[in-house]
């Protein structure tokens, strides 16, 4: 290969970027609007869960004292109190409330009398999963309370209590459980994935649909210096979007880094090739610049935002998806900067993971570089 006709089309692929403002926009603008977008708007923390109050035993202090558990507890957020189910049933079905406590009258007596005092719990199950997450929250509650009635009930009578279970719970790379930690560098790894391939699938569909294909054709320059010409400028802006990434991880959202970052451009290198790969394959392919990026869409997005791991645990997939995310290199880029930023893991950790994206970044450029072929296809 010429490094000086691979030099000559880079060149002429950075003027071509510089005059094409809506893709410089694209691969520049993009990554820092999605990450801003993700890193403030998706939370997989639950706080301040809307609830709404009717306490029929109001006249009891003993019931002002249940309720403040739930009002000092920053997973609740009592906001408003009502005195019969239609009030509750309009607050639900509005969404103004997704939970509704509802305390009998006799709530006081049956814990005086020593029994198990009913709590009628409402809950808003149109979300599932935060269901689940607000029920969880109010069986935390009520068990703590119990614990301290059991607690003081054996103090009154002079009786220590003795704690048979002490369990210390010590969290490990993520002391404060911050959500953020955990989406942002995947947020990183899908703006790679897809940005680049986004990108670099319209490179050469684009020379196709406006005829300067057929002028390079007809240089000396081959197919391998014209694919790697084209793939040169967008490593570079790959790179780019790469570290803005990498500095608001640091300094906006203030996610730790732990790792090395020796490693960290090794490997987002392959992961870089074998995106920008995949785009120049799917640009070869398509030959024009909507369906270019309607592959690139349905190859990197979908996969990458449901198969890798970013937001939905993989081990909870059927197996058949499980054996799926095999193929999703976005998985295997997702675990290694999660290993950089939070554990501080090396290649020793990562080596698995190395090598899939070795193999991946080789297979994708040999396909694109094989499935060019310099030549007028009419």
């Amino acid at each position: 290969m010429n490094i000086k006709r691979i030099r000559a089309i880079a060149w002429k692929e950075f003027i071509q970027i510089k005059r094409d403002t809506r893709s410089l926009g694209l691969a520049l603008g993009i990554p820092v609007f999605m990450l801003l977008i993700f890193g403030y708007g998706l939370s997989l923390d639950i706080d301040h869960v809307r609830t709404i109050v009717w306490n029929q035993d109001a006249s009891s202090e003993v019931t002002r004292e249940f309720l403040l558990n739930f009002k000092n507890s920053k997973y609740f957020r009592i906001i408003a109190y009502t005195d019969n189910y239609r009030d509750i049933e309009y607050k639900i079905d509005s969404g103004d409330a997704m939970l509704a406590l509802v305390i009998p009258k006799d709530f006081s007596h049956f814990l005086d009398a020593g029994k198990a005092a009913p709590l009628q719990l409402i809950v808003d199950g149109s979300d599932a999963n935060t269901a689940t997450i607000a029920m969880n929250y109010v069986r935390s509650v009520v068990s703590q309370y119990n614990v301290n009635l059991m607690t003081n009930a054996l103090e009154s009578h002079g009786i220590t209590p003795r704690q048979t279970v002490d369990a210390r719970t010590r969290v490990w790379y993520n002391m404060g459980l911050t959500s953020t930690w955990f989406i942002v560098p995947g947020v990183i790894a899908m703006i790679i994935m897809i940005v680049s391939a986004l990108v670099t699938s319209l490179c050469v569909a684009r020379e196709w649909e406006r005829g300067t294909m057929e002028q390079l054709i007809a240089t000396p320059v081959k197919a391998p210096e014209l694919v790697l010409g084209k793939f040169i400028p967008y490593f570079c802006i790959g790179f780019f979007d790469l570290t803005v990434g990498v500095l608001m991880a640091r300094f906006l959202f203030a996610v730790p880094f732990r790792g090395n970052y020796l490693t960290l451009v090794f490997l987002s290198s392959l992961f870089l090739t074998g995106a920008l790969s995949q785009g120049i394959y799917v640009s070869v392919v398509a030959r024009t610049q909507l369906m270019a990026s309607q592959l690139a869409s349905l190859t990197t997005l979908i996969p990458t935002l449901l198969l890798s791991g970013f937001i939905y645990p993989i081990f909870n997939m059927p197996k058949v998806i499980q054996a799926v995310t095999y193929f999703v290199p976005a998985r295997y880029y997702i675990i290694i900067l999660r290993e950089l930023f939070l554990k501080a893991g090396g290649l020793s950790v990562m080596w698995d993971e190395a090598m899939f994206l070795i193999l991946f970044a080789s297979f994708m450029l040999a396909f694109a570089v094989k499935k060019f072929k310099k030549k007028v296809v009419t």
